[in-house]
């Protein structure tokens, strides 16, 4: 069936006119009412109805499957997959000598809690670290009972509520906590961090940084003579950037969407399910609400807009586009599985590569929901069978990349080598290099062993190396990733991330620019020279641009954005961004005629550089950056009002950010680059809009 045409508006691009010189599309793009049904060739359901969410028929050619209704069935849920294989660290003790073992351990552990170790501390930190050190006598020496102890301490001391001890089980995360008990440092650091980060109780303290050895990194010293290219401005072509796509197959149109725990818009959430006659207060719209994950109702409407609005749908083509991560929705661990992440990444580049310029290349970072279990991915440093346990789905990602002639065989072999990030010579002067930081985020286990090190998993060297490689040529370079390196510090772990900042700073006359994702917000991140001792329009280096998300996961609007680059230099000139009004959502239930529009939101020159002294085609680039967070900490606060409203995408729910505290700790955030910076230099607690 075809779906009605598409409602546009024209005229309100004219008052930007003369600060852009790509030509965009119309200013709004309204979806029709009913799904197009042309997106997939096949369906499960009549994808024209609008009770439910549509459901396609999905074949991965990748693995020569067609995943089935079950996995995606609102109805159907599994909330308790036992498919998937889990390891555990390797042991020779048996029989009865396990037993003693555990029961040994539970009394020391208990003891511990109860009254501190025998040199007469009583500390909470000190208790938890002793604890986990005793645990990982258990995980060495009998892993498999290391599951069956965390539920029954996480049940009897309540460090959980519900059934949230549960995460520990054997069929949930408990195997990954025994891998970690089993090869970190628990009576050092590594302890120190986990307990600091799991155990909140504890109160730990944050640890020292890692001392950091430039000569691991890099052999070559920063040319004295480097500087970055100047662009003319007159080759300009466009970049989308696209970030935390969260896709929700499994969305319920009409169930809770305002429910107060898990995921909302579930036929099975918590609220629903205690009672047979439940009426949602809020029922879940056809095209999405503030608590929930994008369905593909708006999925498509956004895939839709992007080539109208970005004036990319005739000849005039996206050079290309950069996805910063997160395919998967926010779904609880007892509800994922290997299958679940295969669909997702199978569906959504398929269908990327069917509506978004299908000719030009997608470059993608690996997110944290990119993976089961969620966040976790471990060194290929540890023995066995260990080594490899995630591998099966940077195998899976990097051949959907390359069948889509995205990325080249070596490129392939690379992410398959390097936890799924690789590089690309883009063009004769610009490397893309993506990297996966799960493997500094908090929430990553892994990211716990080894912390006095800078790069217990390698893939900074990596980076390193990629960056040599092309200085050496002469070329220019993209930095792609997830989870942001800085901003207010509570995303990543401090050693890597100082590592980064220090590498970003060796090759900053090489990077053109870093992009990012995973707060779901319009945010920026500014890199000066020497640590950032000296913060100042002279020493900033380098911008990160953190992509506004098409979820509208937590109280915030969706959207996208696209860059006009310089393609002499790879510089960003300017930087279109468009959202769509969830708060609109609920009145498009009742009819068929329109869908959700994506409009207009700003320029990135127009809305902080009326202020600026700043030449037509000079670049949006790091000196420009700390100019405006001058501008910021000096006029009043209206500036930093206007950049929070963007951090949601101008959703209804944003705070305003009008304390003399809110607005010195935005500052503060766009001049942290590295979680450190963020952590000892800024005021916590206004890092986000949700």
């Amino acid at each position: 069936m075809n779906f009605m045409l598409p409602v546009l508006t024209l005229g309100g691009l004219a008052a930007i006119a003369n600060a852009q010189q790509v030509n965009l599309g119309p200013e709004t793009y309204t979806a029709a009412g009913e799904f197009p049904t042309s997106l997939f060739a096949t369906y499960w359901n009549e994808p024209t109805q609008t009770a439910s969410q549509v459901q396609p028929v999905i074949t991965d050619s990748i693995l020569n499957t067609t995943y089935s209704l079950n996995l995606t069935d609102p109805d159907t849920i599994s909330n308790n997959d036992t498919t998937d294989p889990l390891y555990y660290p390797k042991t020779n003790l048996t029989g009865d000598a396990v037993q003693a073992l555990y029961q040994n351990v539970t009394s020391q552990i208990e003891n511990i809690i109860l009254n501190g170790n025998e040199q007469g501390s009583s500390s909470n930190c000190t208790k938890c670290i002793d604890a986990m050190t005793v645990a990982g006598t258990l995980a060495k020496e009998a892993p498999k009972l290391v599951p069956q102890l965390l539920v029954s301490l996480c049940q009897k001391y309540k460090f959980a509520s519900g059934n949230g001890c549960q995460v520990y089980s054997a069929n949930a995360q408990g195997p990954f906590y025994a891998q970690v008990l089993a090869y970190a440092d628990l009576s050092g650091s590594d302890g120190q961090y986990l307990c600091q980060n799991f155990i909140t109780v504890s109160k730990c303290p944050r640890p020292p940084l890692p001392n950091f050895d430039a000569s691991e990194f890099w052999t070559k010293p920063k040319p004295s003579n480097a500087t970055a290219p100047e662009p003319k401005g007159t080759n300009r072509v466009k970049v989308l950037h696209m970030s935390d796509f969260h896709v929700d197959p499994r969305y319920s149109t009409g169930a809770e969407a305002n429910c107060t725990s898990g995921l909302c818009c579930r036929a099975g959430n918590p609220v629903a399910s205690l009672q047979s006659d439940f009426t949602p207060s809020v029922p879940a719209p056809r095209f999405g609400y503030f608590a929930c994950d994008t369905p593909w109702a708006l999925g498509a409407a956004a895939v839709e807009a992007i080539p109208v609005l970005t004036g990319t749908d005739g000849d005039d083509i996206f050079n290309m586009t950069i996805f910063t991560g997160d395919l998967v929705s926010h779904d609880p661990y007892n509800q994922l599985s290997r299958d679940y992440i295969l669909y997702t990444e199978t569906a959504l580049y398929d269908l990327w590569k069917r509506t978004l310029n299908p000719s030009s290349p997608l470059f993608a970072a690996i997110g944290n929901h990119d993976q089961y279990q969620q966040a976790f991915d471990s060194p290929d440093t540890l023995p066995g069978n260990l080594t490899k346990q995630f591998s099966w789905n940077y195998d899976h990602l990097s051949s959907l990349w390359k069948n889509n002639d995205w990325i080249d065989d070596e490129a392939a072999k690379e992410a398959k080598a390097h936890y799924g990030a690789y590089s690309v010579q883009h063009a004769s002067n610009l490397k893309i290099i993506t990297i996966n930081t799960d493997l500094w985020y908090r929430s990553n286990i892994f990211s716990f062993i080894n912390t006095t090190q800078s790069d217990n998993f390698g893939f900074l060297k990596f980076l390193a190396s990629e960056l040599q490689e092309a200085e050496d040529r002469g070329s220019r370079a993209y930095i792609v990733g997830h989870v942001l390196s800085g901003w207010d510090g509570t995303n990543p772990i401090i050693g890597p991330t100082d590592a980064f900042y220090q590498i970003v700073d060796r090759y900053s006359h090489v990077i053109a620019a870093l992009f990012w994702g995973h707060t779901h917000e319009d945010q920026n991140m500014i890199y000066y020279a020497n640590n950032a001792t000296d913060i100042s329009e002279n020493t900033a280096q380098n911008v990160g641009w953190i992509g506004p998300s098409i979820t509208p996961l937590t109280d915030i609007n969706s959207g996208f954005r696209l860059y006009e680059v310089d393609a002499d230099t790879w510089d960003i000139l300017d930087a279109h961004t468009w959202y769509s009004n969830v708060s609109t959502f609920g009145e498009l239930d009742s009819q068929l005629e329109v869908g959700p529009s994506y409009q207009y939101e700003y320029s990135t020159r127009e809305a902080y550089g009326q202020d600026i002294d700043w030449p037509e085609n000079a670049p949006l680039n790091a000196t420009w950056w700390h100019k405006v967070t001058e501008q910021m900490s000096n006029d009043g606060g209206a500036l930093v009002n206007q950049y929070n409203a963007h951090q949601g995408k101008m959703s209804v729910r944003s705070p305003n950010c009008t304390s003399t505290d809110c607005i010195e700790a935005k500052v503060c955030y766009i001049r942290s680059g590295s979680a450190p910076l963020g952590l000892d230099n800024c005021k916590p607690g206004f890092g986000s809009v949700q």
